[in-house]
C-alpha cells in the first residue's frame, strides 16, 4: 500500500510540473519576461541574452514611469533620489521637471534653515528676560540708568535716581555756562599781560567759584549714577551668584566696593587713597601743562613776530626763559600727566583683581593643622620574562 501511495503522489507531481511547463511555453507574456537559460559547464556560464534582459527592464521601467506620472506634484517631491535615478534620463526629464525638483530643493533648504535656526536658539538666553545674569543686569544698568531697579522691582527708587541725576546734570550745565565766558575773558586778559589788577583778581575769584560748583555737581552726577548701578547689583537675587562673581562685579562698578563686600575694610582706604593721589597728580600736572603750553605759545609768537610786542614777550615770565626751555617744561608736565592716567588705570585693574582673589581665598582652608602621614605602599608591576613582581615603598602625605 505504501508503494502504491507513493506512485500516485509522484504521478500527480509530475502531471502538475508538465502542466505548468506547457502553460509557460504557450503564454507569450510569460515567455517574454523569462530570461535565457544558464547552464554551468566547467565553471563557465552560457552567454546571457542581452536583448531579452533589455526588454524586461524596459517593461518594468515603463510600468514605474506610468505609476509616477499618476502622482501629483506634491507627492513627486517626496520621491527618493535612488528611485528617480533608476529611470532613464529621458523619463527623468519628462516626469521630474525643473519645477518639481526646484520645489524640492527649496523645501529642503527651508527645512535646513529652520533646523539650524532652532539649534541656534536652543539653550541661548534671550536678550532681555526675567532671568538675566548679574553681569548682564549691570551692563544694562550702565547703559540705561534705572534698568536694575526695574528688574529688581524696586520701582520706588526710580524717582530718587532720576531726580538726583537730572538735577545734578542741570546744575552742572548751569555752572558750566557761567564758567566758560569768565574763563575766556580771563585768558584774553592774561594774553595782554600778567600784571595783577583788582579787576583780574575779582574775575579769577568768580571763575574759580563757578568752576568749583561745576566740578561738585559733576561729581554728584557720577556718584549717583555709579551708586544706582551698584545698588542694582547688590539687590540682585534672581539667580544664584557666587561671592567671587559679586565681589568682582562690584569692584568693576565702583573701586573699593568689592573690598567692602568681602569685609576687607582695611583695604578700602588704600584703594581710595591711591585713586585720590593719582587723580590729584593728574590735575596738578595738567594745570602745569596748560600753564607752560600757554607760556610757550606766547614766547614762540614773540620770537616769530617781535614787532607785535613793543613791551617784550607777553608770557607769564616776561621773556626771562627761552622758548626751548618752556617747551621742555610743557612736554614734561604732559608726560607726567599721561603716566598718572596710566597708573590710575593700573590701580583700577589691581583693585578688581584683589577683590576677585580675596573672595576666592575666603573659602580657602588656612587652619593650623600641620601633619605628616606615613603609610606603606605595595605595587605590582609586570616585567617580560619575570612575570608580576611586587615593589614595597612608603607614602608620605603632608598637610599644611
Amino acid at each position: 500500500m505504501a508503494n502504491r501511495g507513493f506512485k500516485i503522489l509522484f504521478t500527480l507531481v509530475a502531471m502538475l510540473f508538465v502542466t505548468n511547463l506547457c502553460f509557460a511555453q504557450v503564454n507569450p507574456y510569460t515567455r517574454q519576461l523569462r530570461s535565457a537559460k544558464r547552464i554551468v559547464i566547467g565553471g563557465q556560464f552560457e552567454k546571457i541574452d542581452s536583448a531579452a534582459v533589455t526588454r524586461r527592464d524596459s517593461i518594468r521601467v515603463t510600468q514605474l514611469a506610468d505609476s509616477l506620472r499618476m502622482l501629483p506634484t506634491d507627492s513627486l517631491i517626496n520621491v527618493s533620489d535612488s528611485l528617480r535615478l533608476s529611470l532613464p534620463d529621458s523619463l527623468q526629464k519628462a516626469i521630474f521637471t525643473d519645477e518639481v525638483w526646484g520645489n524640492k530643493r527649496d523645501s529642503i533648504a527651508r527645512a535646513e534653515k529652520l533646523r539650524l535656526r532652532a539649534e541656534k536658539r536652543e539653550g541661548k538666553e534671550p536678550f532681555i528676560s526675567d532671568s538675566m545674569s548679574l553681569r548682564k543686569v549691570s551692563m544694562f544698568s550702565a547703559v540705561m540708568p534705572g534698568f536694575g531697579q526695574i528688574y529688581n522691582k524696586q520701582y520706588w527708587k526710580l524717582p530718587i535716581l532720576y531726580s538726583t541725576v537730572g538735577a545734578s546734570i542741570g546744575m552742572w550745565a548751569h555752572q558750566a555756562s557761567k564758567y566758560k565766558p569768565l574763563k575766556a575773558e580771563f585768558e584774553a586778559m592774561t594774553d595782554q599781560g600778567l600784571k595783577r589788577t583788582e579787576e583780574m583778581n575779582s574775575l579769577q575769584r568768580e571763575m574759580i567759584k563757578h568752576n568749583t560748583l561745576k566740578q561738585t555737581f559733576m561729581f554728584t552726577t557720577i556718584a549717583s549714577y555709579i551708586y544706582f548701578i551698584g545698588d542694582a547689583a547688590v539687590n540682585y537675587a534672581t539667580n544664584e551668584v557666587s561671592a567671587v562673581n559679586k565681589a568682582t562685579t562690584l569692584s568693576t562698578i565702583c573701586p573699593g566696593a568689592g573690598q567692602i563686600y568681602n569685609k576687607s575694610y582695611w583695604r578700602v582706604p588704600l584703594v581710595i587713597g591711591g585713586f585720590a593721589t593719582t587723580i590729584y597728580c593728574i590735575d596738578w600736572n595738567n594745570r602745569g601743562y596748560q600753564r607752560f603750553k600757554k607760556a610757550y605759545r606766547l614766547r614762540a609768537d614773540y620770537d616769530t613776530n617781535p614787532q607785535l610786542y613793543p613791551n617784550g614777550s607777553a608770557d607769564e615770565f616776561g621773556g626771562r626763559y627761552a622758548s626751548s626751555f618752556l617747551k621742555n617744561l610743557r612736554n614734561s608736565y604732559r608726560r607726567n600727566r599721561d603716566l598718572c592716567i596710566i597708573l590710575t588705570a593700573g590701580i583700577y585693574l589691581l583693585q578688581i583683581v584683589d577683590a576677585h582673589v580675596d573672595a576666592h581665598l575666603r573659602d580657602y582652608d588656612i587652619s593650623d593643622d600641620l601633619s605628616v602621614d606615613v603609610t606603606p605602599v605595595l605595587n605590582y608591576s609586570y616585567h617580560p620574562g619575570l612575570g608580576n613582581t611586587a615593589s614595597v615603598g612608603m607614602n608620605f602625605s603632608f598637610k599644611f
